[in-house]
């Protein structure tokens, strides 16, 4: 645990460079930190090493809410404004983005090629399992869990179980019921 001083102390230093830092919050070694002042991080945020979280541009953002815990080597861009909602928990090397590379123009280099947009939002409460990726375009409804290595695009409702590869949704709590049941790939109650 004595480690964790050494974050709390990476964090005062790295305070003053980021858009917010409040604390008691703790950040581990980062590999990359791109646009600090456009990062705002809560209270109780809890950031373990190898993180690579990168804000393209002065319009653009990150939000961390409050009382989220991220596991190592998180890999997190955005070109927009990208909300990560309070008491998640997100697992190791898990990758977020709001960002999509255009690859149409045939002779030209992808990275050369115009970045598509599209709203990223993680609910409150959520769950990422290990090595989940998280793709531009995708909205996470309060309290969704996330499986292992899910590769996820599109808008999911509260309170859903997703999985696999494209995700897909296999469980909802019923509110009526008060239970978790298995659904449909569309979330609809079998």
């Amino acid at each position: 645990m004595i480690f964790k001083i050494f974050w709390i102390l990476r964090g005062l230093i790295y305070k003053p460079f980021f858009g917010k830092f409040a604390f008691p919050s703790y950040i581990g070694k980062p590999i990359f930190i791109g646009n600090f002042k456009r990062i705002f991080i809560g209270k109780r945020v809890r950031i373990f090493p190898g993180a690579r979280i990168e804000v393209i541009g002065n319009n653009a953002s990150i939000v961390f809410e409050e009382n989220i815990s991220i596991g190592q080597n998180l890999h997190i861009t955005s070109a927009s404004q990208l909300l990560v909602g309070k008491n998640t928990t997100i697992l190791e090397s898990v990758m977020i983005t709001n960002i999509d590379h255009d690859y149409q123009e045939i002779d030209k280099h992808i990275l050369e090629q115009k970045h598509i947009i599209s709203e990223t939002k993680i609910g409150e409460n959520c769950f990422i399992g290990y090595g989940a990726v998280i793709q531009a375009g995708t909205i996470l409804g309060k309290q969704c869990i996330v499986g292992a290595n899910a590769v996820v695009r599109g808008h999911f409702p509260d309170y859903c179980v997703i999985v696999g590869v494209p995700a897909r949704i296999v469980k909802r709590y019923d509110e009526k019921t008060g239970f978790w049941r298995k659904t449909t790939d569309n979330g609809e109650f079998i």
